[in-house]
C-alpha cells in the first residue's frame, strides 16, 4: 500500500462519489455515509476533521475519518478528480490533510499516466520504462513523509499523481506488463530519479542530490548514432528567457531571501550575474550575483529557484549560457539561452521516447540511462 497526500494543509475538500461512501474512525467505528452522485464538504476543525453535505456547521466530527467507498470497485472524488483505494482525512499543523490509501499497481496507474501523457504504439517502450522507474522511485521513498502522514507527495515534489481520472490505456498497459518489476543495486530498489529533457545529455547524481555519488547515477550521452539527441523531440529541447536589469533586481528581492534566507534590503543595485564554475555535463554549478556590497554564491541545484523567470517560474534547467548587456554602466538586459528542462539526473523522459521510436525496448531504455543498476522481479 501506498499512501499518497492529495491535500496538505488545506482549509477544505469536496468529497463524493459515483457509489455511496462510508464513513468511519480510525478503529472502523461507524460514522456516516456520503450518499452516491452527493458531492459533501470537509474542513479542518481545532477537534479534528469535518464533513458535511453543505457549507454549514459540519454533521460529522473526528480526529481522524477514513472514506471508503461501499463497493469495493467504485472510486472516491476529491475536489472533483477521481481516486482508487480509500481516502485518510486528518488535521495537520497548518489545516486539512487527505491521504489516498491505495495499492502499489493501483497508484502507478495513476503516476505513469500522468507523468508520460497519451503516447502511440511507437513509444509504447517508453511508457514501459516510466512504469520500471515510478515503482522503483516509490519503494525506495515508502515512508518518505511519515512524520506528515504519508509517504509521498502527489506532486513533482515526489512524482505526479493524478488518480484513476488520468489513467491511459498506455499507462494501464505499461504497468501490468511490468508488474513488480523494479531497479536495483546492491540488492535494494535504487534512486530512480527521473525528468523531462536532457538537452543531449544526462546530468551526473552527485551534482544535484547528496549521496547520489552512485554507479548508475553518472552523465551520459542521450546521443543517437546519427549524433542527433534523442531528446531533440522534446518542445523544451532549447529555449530562451530574457529579464531587464531592473526586472531581475525584483525577482532576487524575493528569491534569495526565500532559496538563500538573504535578507531582501541587502539585494539593492545589481552589478552583475555569472556562471562561476560548470559540472562536468556544462551545466551550472556555481552561480555568482554582484551586488552594491557583496557578491552571493549560488550552488547549482538551487540556481533554478534563484534565477526565476519573468513570470515567477523556476528555471527550465542549470544547461543555459549567459549574456550579459550594460548600458550607462548599469545592468540593461540579462539573457539565458539553455537546453532541456528539469533536474537532469536519470531518465530523460522525452530521451526514452526517442529512444523507442528508434526500436529500442525499455530494458535497452533503462539501462541506457542507469547504467549499472539491475532490473529485478521485485513482488
Amino acid at each position: 500500500m501506498v499512501q499518497v497526500g492529495l491535500v496538505i494543509g488545506g482549509s477544505g475538500a469536496t468529497l463524493g462519489g459515483d457509489a455511496a461512501l462510508r464513513l468511519a474512525q480510525a478503529d472502523g467505528a461507524p460514522l456516516g455515509e456520503i450518499p452516491a452522485a452527493v458531492a459533501w464538504r470537509a474542513t479542518a476543525l481545532s477537534a479534528g476533521v469535518g464533513v458535511s453535505p453543505s457549507s454549514g456547521a459540519p454533521s460529522i466530527v473526528a480526529e481522524q475519518i477514513v472514506v471508503a467507498p461501499l463497493d469495493s470497485l467504485a472510486w472516491v472524488r476529491v475536489n472533483g478528480r477521481s481516486y482508487r483505494g480509500t481516502l485518510v482525512l486528518q488535521r495537520d499543523r497548518t489545516g486539512l490533510t487527505i491521504v489516498n490509501r491505495v495499492p502499489m499497481e493501483a497508484y502507478l496507474l495513476g503516476v505513469v499516466s500522468a507523468e508520460m501523457g497519451r503516447r502511440g504504439s511507437a513509444e509504447r517502450e517508453a511508457v514501459r520504462a516510466q512504469a520500471v522507474a515510478s515503482r522503483t522511485y516509490a519503494l525506495r521513498n515508502l515512508g518518505r513523509w511519515r512524520s506528515e502522514g504519508f509517504d509521498l507527495y502527489a506532486t513533482v515534489f515526489d512524482q505526479v499523481y493524478s488518480g484513476a481520472s488520468a489513467e491511459t490505456p498506455e499507462g494501464r498497459e505499461a504497468v501490468e506488463s511490468t508488474r513488480g518489476q523494479v531497479l536495483t543495486w546492491n540488492g535494494a530498489p535504487i534512486d530512480a530519479f527521473f525528468f523531462s529533457t536532457c538537452g543531449g545529455r544526462t546530468e551526473s547524481g552527485v551534482d544535484v542530490f547528496r549521496g547520489a555519488d552512485v554507479p548508475y547515477l553518472r552523465s551520459v550521452s542521450d546521443e543517437s548514432p546519427s549524433g542527433t539527441a534523442y531528446c531533440s523531440i522534446s518542445p523544451r529541447f532549447r529555449w530562451r528567457e530574457e529579464w531587464t536589469g531592473d526586472g531581475l533586481r525584483t525577482i532576487l528581492r524575493r528569491s534569495l531571501p526565500a532559496v538563500l534566507g538573504i535578507d531582501a534590503s541587502r539585494v539593492d543595485q545589481l552589478r552583475d550575474v555569472r556562471i562561476v564554475r560548470r559540472t562536468a555535463s556544462h551545466r551550472v554549478g556555481l552561480l555568482d550575483i554582484v551586488l552594491a556590497r557583496e557578491a552571493v554564491d549560488v550552488d547549482g541545484p538551487l540556481v533554478r529557484q534563484v534565477l526565476r523567470t519573468p513570470a515567477g517560474e523556476i528555471l527550465r534547467s542549470t544547461a543555459f549560457t549567459l549574456d550579459v548587456r550594460r548600458s550607462g554602466g548599469r545592468i540593461a538586459r540579462v539573457v539565458a539561452e539553455g537546453a532541456g528542462n528539469g533536474h537532469g539526473v536519470g531518465l530523460c523522459q522525452w530521451g526514452a521516447v526517442g529512444r523507442a521510436r528508434a526500436g529500442q525496448d525499455y530494458q535497452q531504455i533503462l539501462a541506457a540511462y542507469y547504467g549499472g543498476s539491475e532490473l529485478t522481479r521485485w513482488y
